[in-house]
């Protein structure tokens, strides 16, 4: 008889030479169990999406409580929906003022698609600056702002217009000139081991980029939701994005994300031509009905302390050496 082992490398189309092959049965909290009941601590959480722990009370009671009422009801924007409405309304409060309008897609590259679109459209203009060694999704607007070849090469050409500086290299900021739309920017560089931007790097960049009428864009998708300790990674720097992107642990395990601005500039995706940016499931009532459950766990659980500690311990515990040069990338630490 066929195994699911055997199937799944048959017909599901593959990602990698070696894919993990754990088959999971059940995911609950921080741990995951597999059809043989061995159990492992979920140190990558599916990719930094499940802040809260898999399958988190809260979230579900949501997602069965909105199932009961609809599901997919009418393509994004056109229908007022109640999930879409209190998960804008919650992270408008969490948000400075000027970040009040928000677009909900199904993941955080849809979201860097939908900020890139934005700031062509309100800036009329198509260049874009990315820093060297970033990570913004898999589509191809988002890899053009991806400078690796190893990523890039087999899958040009990408968008044209886009220029790549140096992260943390405040000599590269006069590299910002008034014909770029919008900078794209990590506060954390995943992608270089954890990277950290540095405060007087993103204040003088944030200065340039007022001088030259550029848009910055924050990508959020992996720090937002208390990655860092406080709701969002900005909020330790002393500046506001005129974009902000989303994804990944917002939903609490449910696929949604976001990119969000001010009414005004929003407001251009609108007209000229209508439907200038649209999305089928974007804003899914189901997913935006976990979204804002996960969150409010978040808000009234998680604390900034407790976060940076828990971060501190975790570097001090896990120094095996399999960790470090097997599983850096696919972290999963078995009990």
């Amino acid at each position: 008889m066929i195994t699911t082992r055997e199937l799944f490398l048959n017909h599901l189309a593959q990602t990698s030479p070696e894919p993990l092959l754990l088959e999971i049965v059940k995911a609950e909290g921080c741990e995951l169990t597999d059809i043989n009941g061995k159990k492992y601590v979920d140190f990558i959480s599916g990719i930094s999406v499940s802040n809260m722990g898999h399958r988190h009370p809260a979230v579900v009671e949501a997602i069965t409580n909105q199932l009961q009422k609809y599901m997919h009801l009418m393509v994004y924007g056109e229908y007022i929906q109640s999930p879409q409405i209190e998960l804008a309304q919650l992270l408008t409060t969490l948000l400075p003022a000027s970040l009040n309008s928000c677009y909900f897609v199904n993941s955080g590259t849809e979201a860097t698609e939908g900020a890139m679109k934005l700031a062509k459209r309100f800036t009329g203009r198509h260049k874009f600056l990315a820093f060297h060694n970033s990570y913004h999704g898999h589509t191809q607007g988002a890899m053009s702002l991806m400078d690796s070849p190893y990523f890039t090469e087999n899958f040009k050409p990408l968008l044209p217009g886009i220029s790549f500086i140096e992260f943390n290299n405040i000599d590269e900021i006069n590299k910002i000139d008034s014909s770029y739309a919008a900078i794209f920017i990590e506060l954390v560089k995943a992608e270089t081991g954890c990277t950290v931007a540095d405060k007087t790097f993103i204040n003088a960049l944030v200065q340039k980029c007022k001088e030259c009428g550029v848009l910055i864009i924050l990508d959020e998708i992996q720090t937002g939701f208390a990655r860092t300790g406080s709701m969002f990674a900005f909020e330790d720097y002393n500046f506001v994005p005129d974009i902000l992107t989303l994804g990944k642990g917002m939903g609490g395990g449910m696929p949604i994300g976001a990119f969000i601005s001010n009414k005004n500039l929003m407001a251009t995706l609108s007209n000229h031509p209508v439907l200038g940016h649209i999305t089928t499931f974007g804003g899914h009532p189901v997913n935006c009905a976990a979204a804002v459950a996960n969150i409010n766990v978040i808000s009234q659980i998680v604390k900034e302390d407790d976060v940076i500690e828990k971060g501190e311990l975790i570097r001090s515990i896990l120094k095996h050496a399999l960790i470090k040069k097997k599983y850096m990338a696919k972290v999963c630490c078995w009990l």
